[in-house]
């Protein structure tokens, strides 16, 4: 079973997205803060990490690019999940190492296809 890390603040939105994800088959791993997410992603190990960028204390960004300095981690997949969707920040995520970007609010109907998606391009590289 394929573990995911889920980065976030809002409850709703974690109850959400860890139910999608449970129900389509994965293990999910819960993180409400970037420094808890870090200790889990290097305690767990997930295959994927999904990240919302605006959390209390350390952002995602700042998450995700000490996420990717750690060597037992650094190649895994991590996919912002965001309700900032200005004109450009699509691109500026993915020239910060996301795999890839997922607007909120979330699509109950699509997200698990999203996140398939993604992951499934960001290891074919």
């Amino acid at each position: 079973m394929k573990k995911v890390l889920v980065i976030e603040d809002n409850k709703n939105n974690m109850r959400l997205i860890t139910k999608f994800l449970n129900k389509a088959g994965y293990e999910t791993i819960e993180a409400e803060t970037g420094e808890e997410g870090i200790r889990l992603a290097l305690e767990k190990k997930p295959d994927l990490i999904l990240i919302d960028i605006k959390l209390p204390g350390m952002d995602g960004l700042e998450t995700t690019r000490k996420l990717k300095e750690c060597n037992d981690i650094e190649a895994v997949p991590i996919i912002a999940v965001t309700s900032y969707a200005m004109v450009g920040d699509r691109e500026q995520y993915l020239k910060e190492g996301f795999a890839g970007y997922i607007e909120k609010p979330l699509d109950p109907f699509t997200i698990i296809k999203e996140i398939e998606q993604i992951w499934k391009k960001s290891i074919q590289y």
